[in-house]
Order: C-alpha cells, then structure tokens, then sequence
C-alpha cells in the first residue's frame, strides 16, 4: 500500500487499502474497495486530499512505518475532545490526556520510526486536532534522538498535544500564545515546562518571532523541538509538500527562524521518502521505497524493472536523483 494524493487516484489501477472517515469518524468508504469518480467530487468537497491505496506497484509494502488508523484517530479524538472542553472553559480531561501522551509514547518505544498520517487525509473540521498529534509524534523522535528519558519525553509530548490551546480561548492570533500559557500553567497536573511550549513555539530562533521575541537558547528546547515540527507538518499537511521538499525547507530555515541542533536532529529523525515514494534513481531507473530501518534519508528501494530491492544505507553510490509522480 501506499499514500498518495486524492488528485492522482486512478479507479482503473487502484483500490483503497484503508478506510476514509468523514468528520464524526464514520466510515464513508471502506478498504478494496474502488472509488467511483462521483464519490472523490465529494472527498474533495470535505477537505480529504490523501488516501491509502493499494496497487500493482506498491504490492507488499506494509507501511509499518506509519502511525495506524485507528490510534491516530482515537489519539484525535482526545485532542478534540480536550480543546473543545477549554473553549466551554470547562475543568480539563488532563487524565485522558495523559494517558493517550502516554499510548503515543509507547508506540514509538517499538518502532525505530514512526511516520505521520497527512491532516490533509481527513475531513476539513480534523485537521487542527490531527495537526496537534502530528507534531507531537514528530516531535518526539527528535526527543528520543536526543535522548530524552521517559519524563522528558512526555512533558514534550504533553507541550505538544497542547501548544495550540490558546486558539481555542482567544480569538486574536498573536494572544494565543499568552491565552495558552495562562490556561495551562493554573493546572498543577501540567509540568510548566509543557506549559512553555505552548507559550514559545512561535518564538523564531533570530528573535523576530513572537510574543516576546525571545531569541537563541532564551527559547525553551521543548518549544525549539515543536516549532520544527509544526512547520514541517503545515508544509506537508497544508501547502501539500512533498517530505523531502519539506525538509529542505526546514534545513534552509535553520539557524534563523529554526534552531540549528533541533533542525539536525530532524532531519535525522524525520524520513525524506517515506514508503510507498515512487523514485527515479541516479542511473534513470525507477523504484518506489518499500520501508526505512536505520538511515531516515537512505530507504530501501525495490526496483521496478527488476523488482530487486537495494538498502541504500549500504549502498553510498547509489542515489535518489528525484521523486515521480504516480
């Protein structure tokens, strides 16, 4: 299986491998099953964009990679839940938030990589929710890289899943940050330091960000860590970037609005072609990545002339030149 763009769904070759589920996590079309050209009118007409499919290319590949389906969306859901109950100013589910925190982390303690769903992959009214989990699943690698331990690592996670509240209490923008703050830190159960993330990660390594302009090491690493994440997922996610393109983005933002060891650890923590890329090597063949084990820019790749598989990570001269369209 494979994920790709709703745009390039081909019903002659291709079938869904997974569910598409509108905004009340009801199953609008069900895996292998084809997608008539009527029914991705209206996929597109909800804000769906990506879609998990299954055809003669990308036969066998698992996609172990990439957070399930159902977790991501009971993972989802918590969010929701949790911001909705701030807007009604209501007492917050911080149980329920802590121990999804805690599933999220106990995934990525069994896999040496763990690949974002798109928001794009979901109805429009998700995607701030599905965002808020993509960023704490990315940020996360990059704690555990760093070698963040088990405390650590869920106060980053806890900062993450909440560090756009203050959208939920404040209508202006640029209060957000404030608003988050304000509402986190009255709640012993949340570490300030998660409470910070929230309040900094709009803060830009060069001091032009906001709300305070703080600059450099002024800036926690937890908000550091979650603003790279949360500018790769908006640009996968929102401006529909390809993960390599993506994390050009980032490497040339490092060091200005980004932090250059949060930036480095990304980029190493962070897959360039996830699985199911289709690829044109440096020689001219063409391959589609089957699944990353160490090296998160050197995947295997399976050849589509041959069907042989090479490990990039042991093969040095062997090189990506670019990715193809489906």
């Amino acid at each position: 299986m494979r994920l790709i763009h709703i745009d390039d769904y081909d019903e002659r070759t291709m079938k869904l491998a997974k569910p598409v589920y509108d905004s009340q996590r009801r199953v609008l079309l069900s895996a292998e099953h084809r997608i008539h050209p009527k029914y991705l009118i209206r996929l597109k007409e909800l804000g769906i964009r990506y879609l998990m499919v299954e055809d003669e290319a990308s036969q066998g590949i698992t996609m172990e990679e990439m957070l399930d389906m159902p977790t991501w969306m009971d993972l989802i859901e918590v969010v929701r839940q949790f911001y909705q109950v701030a807007a009604e100013k209501k007492r917050l589910p911080l149980k329920e938030l802590l121990a999804a925190t805690g599933k999220l982390l106990e995934e990525l303690r069994h896999r040496p990589v763990l690949v974002p769903i798109p928001t794009a992959a979901l109805a429009a009214e998700w995607k701030l929710y599905a965002h808020v989990v993509n960023v704490t699943l990315l940020a996360v690698q990059v704690g555990k890289r760093m070698g963040y331990n088990d405390l650590a690592l869920r106060d980053l996670a806890v900062g993450c899943m909440l560090h756009d509240i203050g959208k939920m209490v404040a209508k202006e923008e640029l209060m957000h940050p404030h608003a988050g703050f304000d509402l986190l830190r009255s709640n012993r159960e949340v570490h300030l330091l998660s409470a910070h993330v929230a309040f900094q990660h709009h803060e830009a390594w060069d001091g032009s960000g906001y709300p305070r302009k703080l600059e450099g090491d002024q800036i926690h690493e937890y908000a550091q860590i979650c603003s790279v994440a949360d500018k790769f997922d908006h640009l996968t996610s929102d401006e529909l970037m390809a993960p390599h393109e993506a994390l050009e983005v980032i490497m040339a933002l490092s060091g200005s609005l980004l932090s250059l060891k949060a930036v480095d650890t990304f980029v190493k923590s962070v897959p360039a072609y996830p699985p199911g890329t289709k690829v044109k090597m440096h020689d001219g063949r063409l391959g589609i990545v089957t699944k990353i084990v160490h090296h998160m820019q050197r995947p295997h790749v399976r050849m589509l002339d041959t069907g042989e598989t090479v490990a990039l990570e042991e093969q040095p001269s062997v090189m990506i030149r670019e990715v193809v369209p489906v």
